[in-house]
């Protein structure tokens, strides 16, 4: 998640559930949905996956990452609270590996179908396929770039870096794509498919047409903002704008009443006050970031505005890689120039200093 600083969370935000289940546990949201949630080895250090009874069986919505732990608690949930009835359908929100670890894992061993759009099969499947030793010449210059301390930069060269195929199961030849205004049925109720973008390129989030349940995955969360980040693999990304554009779009489909079930932390109401603070969040970030390039910075120097808060080293990279992304947002707004400093970070600075 991002290490943005968050606004303070109003009123206006409600939680109907402020305790979350046990590891191999279920709590019931909803006639028919139950909540789960599954540990991350990571500051944050959960994923919730939802069940949708189907009579017959179940539609899982994420999965966690593949490991023998977490593997081990799916045969717990399998044989407790979804009662020995089979597993017929994964849903992926997107393609991050705590959301689609497992997937591949439910089709090989239980026969399941797996749901999700194809921009998040086609990452998933690439990332899966792309295990390295050592970081690739691409992340080094990208790293570089960005303005990684030296030290850092050397260490990292020599270290395996993670892989996505280290938490992430060998995904399926084929999938059921979801497209954005797709109807679709689910645990007893028909569901309109809505596309964010920012956090994940085609995140799908489900809007049910029957009651006030809304699943969220990452693109809708409490209290805390997702990751936007930009990468070695597309590193004149603009994901702020497609956030932004997002929290927009999905705010004319967006009640009060709605209950919002997220990827991470607690079930809410309040959605379109939420979406509100989302977009606040980040132009409020932007605005702290453009004041600090009175003078010219390199990305890595760009934390304390953005973060308000001292970055320890594990999310680091995280915190570099949002940096990254703001700094892209106002240099392609025309806010900010660049250039190249000797060492081959981007040097950066407001326009008109």
């Amino acid at each position: 998640m991002s290490a943005v600083a968050e606004l303070a969370v109003e009123d206006g935000i409600r939680h109907p559930f402020d305790t979350p289940p046990e590891p191999g546990r279920a709590v019931e949201v909803a006639p028919g949905v139950l909540w789960l949630r599954l540990p991350l080895p990571m500051a944050l250090d959960h994923v919730n996956v939802y069940a949708l009874d189907e009579g017959d069986g179940w539609t899982l919505i994420d999965t966690g990452f593949d490991t023998g732990r977490t593997r081990g608690l799916w045969d717990e949930i399998l044989a407790g609270p979804l009662a020995g009835r089979p597993v017929r359908r994964v849903v992926a929100t997107h393609h991050h590996p705590d959301h689609i670890g497992l997937a591949g894992w439910f089709r090989t061993e239980h026969g399941a179908e797996l749901w999700t759009t194809r921009t998040a099969w086609l990452f998933a499947r690439m990332l899966v396929l792309d295990e390295q030793e050592r970081p690739s010449p691409e992340s080094i210059a990208f790293w570089r770039a960005a303005g990684m301390d030296a030290d850092l930069l050397a260490q990292r060269a020599e270290e395996r870096p993670f892989n996505f195929a280290d938490v992430v199961a060998p995904l399926p030849l084929g999938f059921h794509r979801l497209r954005e205004g797709q109807s679709l049925r689910m645990g007893g109720r028909n569901w309109t498919v809505r596309m964010g973008n920012g956090h994940a390129p085609e995140h799908a989030t489900f809007w049910s047409r029957d009651d006030n349940l809304v699943i969220g995955g990452d693109q809708l969360l409490p209290g805390i903002s997702a990751n936007l980040g930009v990468y070695a693999t597309e590193p004149e990304a603009d994901p702020i704008s497609e956030w932004l554009e997002s929290c927009t779009r999905l705010a004319q489909f967006a009640r009060p009443d709605q209950q919002v079930l997220p990827g991470h932390k607690l079930p809410f109401s309040g959605l379109p006050m939420r979406l509100r603070q989302m977009a606040e969040n980040h132009h409020s970030a932007l605005a702290r970031l453009e004041r600090h390039l009175d003078r010219p910075r390199r990305a890595a120097e760009c934390f304390p505005p953005l973060f308000k808060r001292a970055i320890d080293p594990g999310i680091y990279g995280l915190a570099l890689v949002e940096a990254v992304a703001h700094l892209n947002h106002l240099h392609q707004k025309g806010r900010v120039r660049r250039w190249r400093a000797e060492d081959g970070a981007w040097m950066w600075q407001r326009q008109g200093e």
